[in-house]
């Protein structure tokens, strides 16, 4: 390493949130620019561990070791060099990864780990800054033609791979723009769609069609579609989301996640002024307390909600790794994300029985109740009931499967129990030529997992159709996938 003491020298750090009373005004990114100069110091502290674990940690397999020491030598062009070589876009997952990679890290052990995620954001930040991101023209045409059906980020990974390896590929997307949940899902305070845009522009000077507002299965049959491709992949997501039936479920003002964030962002990108769904004046509960939920918390404080309340089934996460989930394993822990640091309130442990009505077709109030984990499930506390005032509600309690049956069941394609789609180690679906990655084969994950496996299709494809592939597939089976 160029500084092998940094790790001693120097301690973790990261860029600054913009305040949290000015920022809920507007929508742009929360933090602050991070300098060169502090870039390079935090690099130094990768320290020279032997074997790093980072590699294990992140299932892309960066080379975090090395573009950490090219970043603390400034050079900056080779940094990102080894950066592009496993991550087709390190600028989504520095800003939307968890960063297993972390959790890994060796220096962790003792320390804070290294700033990993951070330092791979500003790498490729600088790169396009610089003009060292550009088109990378294929090479010779192949002559076969691949469609990928759907553009969240596995569907693009597959498409750039299988770009730059000569064949014409087509992207599909149901939506008007390309991007799936990033586009509409992510909001704009957590990644500006700029930063996918111009990705997006890389693409398509590289050669890569979109085709947009055309939902496979719907707009377009699977089975004409699999008659003009030599190979399909399917990158559809896992959209359908889990629902909670209990007493006043049909309320009015009770909404899936997915039915309220999408119109934040059209605000945002000039399509409508005002959203049909809008926390304005209300108080909103959100029942879930994963990433989805933080992202309602955070679109809710912005569109001047009275009351925000976020609950959770399970108990509250512990301040250190527990004993059951030991290094170099991700830890359940108790994270504070930018929302939450915006304000609102956090309630776990809580079971919502029923929604009560205001006598008027609309929702007043969650009628909820605490419960205690046992036998590996929840009961219920006598006496514990309660009810939480509510003018909106908000489901983002997980998903549970593709949502896209029309195009499943035209190519007669099976699905796993869990609602995936059911594909062998080499990534192919129960039809012949057509393949499937992401959330679709995996169910709902993490973004950095979704990348590695539109590489790791995008290689099965390659083989598939030329007999071998030089692509590289950071993921080498597509059995028993395990989310985070």
């Amino acid at each position: 390493m160029g500084n092998p003491r940094g790790f001693m020298q120097y301690h973790r750090d990261g860029p600054k949130r913009r305040p949290a009373e000015l920022r809920i005004h507007d929508w742009r990114e929360v933090y602050l620019p991070f300098s060169d100069e502090d870039l390079t110091t935090q690099a130094a502290r990768c320290m020279d561990c032997g074997i790093p674990f980072c590699h294990q940690g992140c299932p892309l397999g960066n080379l975090i070791p090395e573009w950490n020491d090219l970043i603390y030598r400034n050079e900056w062009k080779e940094a990102i060099g080894r950066l592009h070589a496993t991550n087709n876009f390190p600028e989504f997952t520095g800003r939307l990864c968890p960063a297993p990679c972390e959790s890994a890290c060796v220096l962790g052990i003792p320390s804070d780990p290294v700033s990993i995620k951070l330092i791979e954001q500003e790498t490729v930040e600088h790169a396009f800054a610089k003009g060292l991101v550009t088109p990378m023209p294929p090479g010779p045409a192949t002559g076969f033609r691949v469609a990928v059906i759907g553009s969240g980020p596995a569907g693009l990974a597959a498409a750039q791979q299988l770009t730059r390896a000569g064949h014409a590929v087509t992207v599909y997307e149901k939506a008007d723009r390309v991007g799936g949940l990033m586009r509409y899902g992510i909001p704009e305070f957590k990644m500006e769609k700029r930063i996918l845009d111009r990705r997006i522009d890389q693409m398509r000077a590289e050669g890569t069609a979109f085709v947009t507002g055309v939902e496979v299965g719907h707009d377009l049959d699977a089975s004409e579609l699999a008659e003009r491709y030599h190979a399909l992949v399917f990158a559809i997501g896992s959209e359908r989301p889990r629902d909670l039936a209990v007493p006043g479920r049909e309320l009015a003002g009770v909404y899936q996640a997915m039915e309220y964030l999408p119109w934040a962002n059209r605000v945002q990108q000039g399509d409508i002024d005002t959203p049909p769904v809008s926390a304005q004046g209300k108080h909103v509960v959100i029942i879930g307390g994963g990433d989805t939920g933080a992202d309602c918390l955070g679109t809710a404080h912005r569109q001047g909600a009275l009351s925000v309340t976020q609950i959770e089934i399970l108990p509250r996460p512990g301040e250190t790794r527990p004993p059951s989930q030991p290094w170099p394993t991700y830890p359940a822990v108790f994270r504070v994300s930018s929302a939450h640091e915006e304000g609102g309130h956090r309630l776990f442990s809580l079971n919502t029985q029923g929604f009560v009505s205001d006598g008027k077709g609309r929702v007043s109030a969650l009628s909820v109740h605490e419960v205690t984990a046992r036998d590996g499930g929840y009961v219920k506390v006598e006496g514990s009931e309660t009810e939480l005032r509510a003018d909106l509600v908000l489901l983002a309690m997980g998903f549970v499967g593709v949502a896209s049956q029309d195009a499943v069941s035209q190519l007669g394609l099976e699905l796993t129990p869990r609602g995936t789609i059911r594909s062998g180690d080499d990534w192919m679906s129960s039809r012949s030529g057509v393949f499937a990655c992401g959330d679709a084969r995996r169910g709902q994950s993490l973004i950095v997992w979704a990348i590695a496996e539109g590489r790791s299709a995008a290689a099965a494809v390659d083989r598939y159709l030329m007999g071998t592939s030089d692509l590289p597939a950071p993921i080498t089976t597509s059995a028993a996938p395990i989310s985070l």
